[in-house]
């Protein structure tokens, strides 16, 4: 049965924590995906059979996984229930991938890595991702290319002890989203990302791979991507090439 007194109600001299009924629900949810109870684009039990479980109403379990579908951590299919939200669907992955063209619809984005490699994590990478300076990171480099012109060069670094095994064959060899590779064989799915945008001018280096000249100005989209328990596993530096582009997000 859940508890829906306040958590330090008669125990301590701390003013007491009130968590609604629904929001204990959501919370226990999340634990259970988090322990991979239910897996990426598995069925999660009805909302009576949660009720049930949890001995608390339907309206309660509804509420819960509302908010949870808000989230993307879930996805309600009309007529087949409601599925533990993966990135392998299409929709998914435009989530993350906000650069998109300024006429037309989306092309999907060829990627190719141009490096993979093991390092450490410096002061300012390892502050973002919650590491001690000097502990082992993977390092990759991405260039996106749409309609066959390379629009987007990221520089990404992740925890090493997390990404055991990620190499650059194995990224050759996959050809799926990155972010389905992350959750499908390092358990690791990303829930929410935080974003800093910004213009620079293209280095020499940046100005080759991209195909443009050097000061041209590019977008700087500096991202830290976190995990279920707001764990932070992905640093990303991407630049873009905005003349035919643009980075779009949608406010609710």
């Amino acid at each position: 049965m859940i508890d829906d007194r306040p958590a330090d109600a008669g125990r301590t001299g701390r003013p007491a924590v009130f968590s609604p009924l629904y929001q204990q629900i959501k919370d226990l949810l999340v634990q259970g995906l988090e322990r991979g109870e239910w897996k990426p684009g598995e069925l999660i039990p009805s909302e009576i059979e949660l009720a049930a479980r949890f001995q608390v109403s339907q309206g309660t379990v509804r509420k819960a996984v509302d908010e949870l579908a808000t989230e993307h951590l879930v996805v309600r299919r009309q007529g087949k229930g409601t599925f533990v939200a993966t990135h392998h669907e299409a929709r998914a992955q435009y989530r993350f991938l906000r650069v998109v063209p300024d006429e037309g619809e989306p092309l999907p984005a060829v990627s190719r890595f141009l490096e993979c490699r093991r390092t450490r994590a410096t002061a300012d990478i390892a502050r973002l991702l919650d590491l001690r300076t000097g502990d082992p990171l993977v390092y990759l480099r991405r260039l996106l290319t749409f309609d066959g012109t390379p629009i987007v060069l990221d520089d990404i670094w992740l925890p090493g002890a997390t990404f055991k095994g990620l190499s650059a064959e194995r990224l050759a060899e996959y050809k799926g989203p990155l972010y389905g590779l992350f959750e499908t064989e390092f358990g690791t799915r990303m829930i929410r990302a935080e974003e800093r945008i910004r213009a620079v001018a293209a280095e020499a280096d940046v100005a080759r791979l991209l195909q443009i000249a050097p000061g041209a100005p590019l977008l700087l989209v500096e991202r830290v991507s976190y995990t279920y328990g707001e764990r932070p596993v992905e640093v990303r530096r991407g630049l873009s090439v905005t003349t035919r582009h643009h980075y779009r997000n949608t406010l609710t």
